[in-house]
Order: structure tokens, then sequence, then C-alpha cells
């Protein structure tokens, strides 16, 4: 009988890390079975969706409150296809959340938990450290300081790297970008990213707005990137209706190696910004409420990953209150200006990639902790 995987991932950097680890285990366990809680690139892989992964794709401590019934029962969906099916071993991917409670159930089921992403404990709710000693077999980080910790605190944990690093490349040269899509070469192109969920693209496109406004009143271009099928072209064009902004879908890569500066929000597109070189500002927006309790919870100097792993202030960080139009575009206006501030976030971007980068593909090392789980599971 053919084994069965559960892999589960709740959003689109998730099913993007999951996916890869999927490709890499098909060519070691040929008869193997996935299935779970899938995005797009996962079911391209071959996972059968139990759940999609689009449905839990909900940010803020206030905003998921709605959601709560319509994820309970894809909670209740997925563990009751793991309690029918019995996979030999599960792999959880990020969205703590969601996939703690899921590995609990897994845990008192008996089937062996494997964490990719390690959730992160070491800025807030460092009581989940518990529930990960408890019900997670291998904990898999992807940044170098997250194994100590973890291992500090009795978290059987491994260091993979980070999934980006060493993939992360522009697939077009600047001047075919620039051709395809119609862009005088003349003027600065911004990048406008404002997040893969809905709720959060709409907290953020105000401001955004407000900034291309401003930033326009000189010759400048702008695109906003986005992964496919977010919205429709109708409702884009509602969203950015009076703006010079146009769209692009799945183009993140070129757009950010390509692009003058990046406006970004906090999330996995900056550490992508940051292995690209590209020169950005980051922010985030949730509910007020969401906010309070946030900041009585988390215990971080820095808000974005990229200043985290730097261990300094090296790209501006324009949250809650502090994220207006009108300090986007001062801050987008003085990197574009000061060749100086340019050259020296490029070259401290660089500085962050180096320390992302490992020895080897850190999919093929998760997938060699995988396989060993795997011989050692009883058939």
């Amino acid at each position: 009988m053919s084994p069965q995987i559960l892999v589960s991932a709740g959003e689109a950097s998730g099913d993007l890390y999951a996916a890869r680890l999927v490709e890499r285990l098909r060519e070691r366990l040929p008869e193997a079975r996935f299935f779970g809680c899938a995005g797009p690139r996962m079911q391209a892989a071959g996972v059968e969706a139990v759940v999609d992964a689009r449905s839990l794709a909900v940010v803020g401590l206030v905003e998921v409150l709605a959601h709560i019934p319509r994820i309970y029962g894809e909670f209740r969906r997925l563990c009751g296809a793991a309690r029918r099916r019995r996979p030999a071993l599960a792999v959880l991917t990020d969205s703590p959340d969601f996939h703690l409670r899921v590995a609990s159930k897994l845990k008192h089921d008996g089937v062996p938990v494997v964490y990719l992403v390690a959730p992160q404990v070491w800025a807030w709710r460092k009581g989940r450290l518990k529930t990960l000693r408890r019900n997670v077999d291998r904990l898999l980080c992807i940044f170098p300081f997250e194994e100590k910790f973890f291992r500090d605190n009795g978290v059987a944990a491994d260091y993979l790297g980070h999934p980006l690093a060493g993939s992360v490349s522009a697939a077009t040269s600047r001047d075919e970008f620039f051709r395809r899509h119609r862009l005088p070469p003349d003027q600065p192109l911004i990048a406008i990213l404002p997040g893969s969920r809905r709720g959060e693209i709409q907290r953020h496109i105000p401001p955004l707005r407000d900034a291309a406004a401003i930033l326009g009143r000189q010759p400048t271009s702008f695109l906003l990137g986005s992964p496919r099928g977010v919205y429709s072209q109708q409702e884009w064009q509602r969203l950015l209706s009076g703006t010079s902004i146009r769209v692009v879908e799945a183009e993140t890569w070129d757009l950010l190696a390509h692009c003058d500066v990046a406006l970004a929000a906090s999330g996995t597109v900056t550490m992508e910004a940051a292995l690209l070189g590209a020169p950005l500002v980051t922010f985030y927006r949730v509910t007020a409420v969401s906010w309070l309790l946030g900041k009585l919870l988390v215990d971080v100097p820095f808000y974005s990953m990229v200043n985290l792993v730097a261990g300094r202030k090296i790209v501006p960080e324009l949250m809650q209150d502090e994220m207006t139009g009108e300090r986007l575009a001062s801050e987008a206006r003085r990197l574009l200006e000061d060749d100086g501030e340019r050259r020296r976030m490029k070259q401290e971007l660089a500085e962050v990639a180096a320390r992302l980068a490992s020895d080897g593909d850190p999919m093929e090392r998760a997938a060699n902790i995988v396989e060993g789980m795997m011989k050692s599971v009883p058939r």
C-alpha cells in the first residue's frame, strides 16, 4: 500500500516552500501519496487539496474572529481526512494559529509531525514552546538564529537555510521587462507590493494610492505586484481607480529586480527584495485593536524580518499610523534622489542575503530529514 503523507500550508509563501519539498520527496519516495491543505503551487506539485489553503489567508488578532467558524470547519475537514487516511507522517508549514492545533490532533493520533518554518515564538507567545516540545517531532528553521533558540528550549530543531536564498532571480532583463510593460526607460519604476491576502491589500491600498499621487507629480512609473487570482481585473480597476498604478500578476521577482524602489508589505516579499537587492520601504496595517494587542504581546526591536536578520535598522518601517501616503512618498523619494543612501541600503541588503545563504538546497536538507523519518515509521 502506498504511504500517505499529509502536507499543509496556509499562505502563499508556505505553499511555495511546501510545494518545493513535495517535489523533492516525489523523487525519493515515488510511491508516496500527498494530501492536505494545499494552495495552487502544492496542487501543481501533486498534493490533493482536502482543504484549499487560500481559505485560511486571514491576518490579525481581531480580523480572524469573523472567520473562525469557517476556519474551524476546514480544521475539522483536514483532521477528519487524517484520521481516515492515517498518514505515515505530516508536514505542517507556517501558519501556527492553525497548524499547532492540527499538530496536537495528529500527535494524539500517533502521526509524527514535521513543522516547516518555525513559529516566531522568539518574538511573541513563548507559551507555544511547550506545545512545540509536546507535539512536533522535528522543527525546521529558515533563519540562522532560530536553531539555537529552539534547541536551548528543548525543541528538536534543525536550521535549513532560507528556501528562497539561491533561487530568487529575475527571468528577464530590465530592458525586456520595461519593453514588455511599456515603461518609459527614462522614468524611475516604483514597485508596489501590498500583500497577498485580500484583507491586507484593502487596508494598504488607500495610503499607497496617496503615495503614488504624491510621487506621480514627477514622471514616475508604478507597477503593483500580486499573486495570480487574488482579485479579478475589474476588482483591481475599482481599487486603483483614478491612479496610474498598473497591476502585474506572478512577476514579483522580475518587478523587484528591476524597480528603483519597492514599497512592500512586511512579510516574505521583503526577504525577496533583500535577496534581489531592491531598495525598499516596508509597511503594515491591522485593525486598531489588533495593533494594541500586538504591542502588548510582541517583544522584538524591529517588525521587518530584514531588519531582524541584519540586527539593525537598514530599511524604513512604517507601521500602523505611521503608514501614510506622505511618509511612504517621503521615504521613497529619499531613496530615489540620494544615490549614497541607495548604495548603502543595497550593500546592507547584500549582507542580509549572505546571512540567509546556506550550503546546498534547504529543501533537499528538509527532504533528507523527512525521508529519514519515513524510514523509521512502521509500515
